[in-house]
């Protein structure tokens, strides 16, 4: 839940008892204050997610507490209960920085009503700071031609009905992320958040965090609580991105969540419980990680209860043009151009080729292409094919035509090039596309944003840049 912890605040004990017991049958947490004072001690050292107070209280009543609380904990809701409510202590309410204005006697279902509310704004909000932070949102594209791919998502759709946790395999670059994007959209949690996680790129301490969320003060630089992706999550999707990363510390954790959907946030007490339809993806022979003991059983037949395997692009030969040309087509609009057309020898060249980086090598040569194109037709010389993908393909009929194979009449400004000044133009030509963004860059050319820093910062040392 995105509100799971609340302080309740009221001098009158009778009062007090009878929110904390309708909050906890509404299966929050609840903690309670006797005043002001001790409710501020409270929030400093718990940091709940809401605080419910009376208006009329000795010393610190509920109109100084919530001001107080505006300038400590500003994102903090207070929602005011009092017996002798107006409309000028309601608009002094909200001055002071409440959020909500109740009279009492207040009855579970208003309660109810109330704590749901900000329960989902507090999802959403949540979800909104999630998604700033992606500053990198791969566009989808699911084109199934083939009937490898047609058959994989008339099976991703029958399991999109249930709830079960899916594993998606298949070698990198196959699109398992898409396919996960696509079970999400045909399930019934369409209208809920989609949230993913990449488990290969942090650290065990950072993922852990990042799953589970922190309580301030949990590790040093905790300054503030943090919802974790399961929280962030709720009601929705968690794509588990590279699930066979993981240590085996984590897997231990994650299999609970699995089993119970409850977990606690790191240097946390509070079990917080959570309505999560897990997908988890790899690149990995999970099985035989198990059989080896880099991976828990149990975890993964816990994974395993819905498996889908995505083929190698050069198992699915009728989707590589429809890919090729859907490529070209949102590179070329990307870039303020027209979608250039493919001659039949640079389609022949493309379905030729054996792709050992599948669906993310086609997408990155089409983007490279199109970037650097010069004239309206996409040629065989103008497919730039990196050294790992030649010599992955073998084989002289899959290397990249030289000059003379093209032909005298095929002559191009790329031709004869070094690989490395190609590879810089199209980094260059990119993040001016990205107005200098290095991390939306990097997810157009298919690099790490490190990768694509350290090159930028090699190139300014010996003077290839400015």
């Amino acid at each position: 839940m995105s509100i799971q912890n609340i302080l309740v605040v009221d001098d009158d004990r009778l009062s007090r008892q009878f929110l904390v017991e309708a909050v906890k049958a509404l299966g929050y947490t609840a903690r309670e204050a006797e005043n002001g004072d001790r409710a501020l001690e409270l929030v400093r050292a718990e940091a709940p997610d809401l605080v419910l107070t009376d208006l009329r209280m000795p010393n610190t009543d509920g109109m100084a507490l919530a001001e107080q609380l505006a300038k400590e904990a500003p994102n903090l809701p207070v929602v005011l209960i009092t017996a002798h409510g107006s409309v000028e202590d309601a608009v002094r309410a909200m001055h002071a920085g409440a959020v909500d204005f109740l009279l009492k006697p207040c009855s579970p279902q208003t309660l109810e009503m109330v704590l749901r509310r900000f329960e989902r704004t507090a999802q959403l909000e949540a979800e909104n700071e999630y998604l700033r932070s992606e500053v990198a949102i791969p566009h989808s594209a699911i084109i199934a031609e083939s009937p490898a791919m047609v058959a994989t998502l008339r099976t991703a759709k029958r399991i999109a009905r249930s709830k079960g946790t899916v594993l998606i395999t298949g070698e990198s670059g196959t699109g398992k992320e898409c396919v996960a994007q696509y079970i999400h959209q045909e399930s019934q949690r369409r209208d809920g958040p989609f949230i993913r996680v990449n488990c290969a790129a942090l650290s065990e301490t950072l993922l852990e965090s990042e799953l589970f969320g922190h309580e301030r003060g949990a590790f040093t630089g905790a300054f503030k609580s943090r919802k974790g992706r399961f929280e962030l999550a709720h009601g929705g999707t968690l794509l588990l991105d590279e699930i066979g990363e993981i240590s085996t510390a984590l897997q231990s954790k994650l299999l609970r969540v699995l089993e119970e959907e409850e977990f606690e946030r790191v240097g946390g007490s509070t079990t917080m419980s959570v309505d999560v339809r897990v997908i988890a993806t790899t690149n990995r022979n999970l099985a035989s990680e198990v059989a080896s003991g880099g991976f828990r059983e149990d975890l993964y037949y816990r994974l395993h209860v819905l498996p889908i395997h995505l083929h190698p692009l050069r198992e699915r030969a009728h989707d590589i043009m429809p890919l090729a040309k859907h490529f070209s087509a949102h590179y070329a609009e990307q870039n303020g151009r027209t979608s250039p057309a493919l001659s039949p020898a640079a389609e022949g060249r493309l379905t030729q080729w054996s792709w050992p980086g599948n669906v993310r090598e086609l997408e990155n040569v089409v983007q490279r292409a199109v970037v650097l194109l010069q004239g309206d037709t996409l040629e065989v010389e103008d497919l730039s094919f990196g050294p790992a993908g030649a010599q992955a393909a073998g084989g002289t009929d899959q290397q990249r035509p030289t000059r003379a194979d093209a032909g005298p009449q095929s002559a191009h400004p790329l031709a004869n090039r070094p690989l490395a000044d190609i590879e810089r133009e199209a980094i260059l030509a990119t993040l001016d596309c990205t107005g200098g963004n290095k991390t939306e860059a990097a997810r157009r050319l298919g690099v790490s944003a490190r990768t694509l820093s350290n090159k930028m910062k090699l190139w300014r040392q010996i003077g290839l840049v400015a």
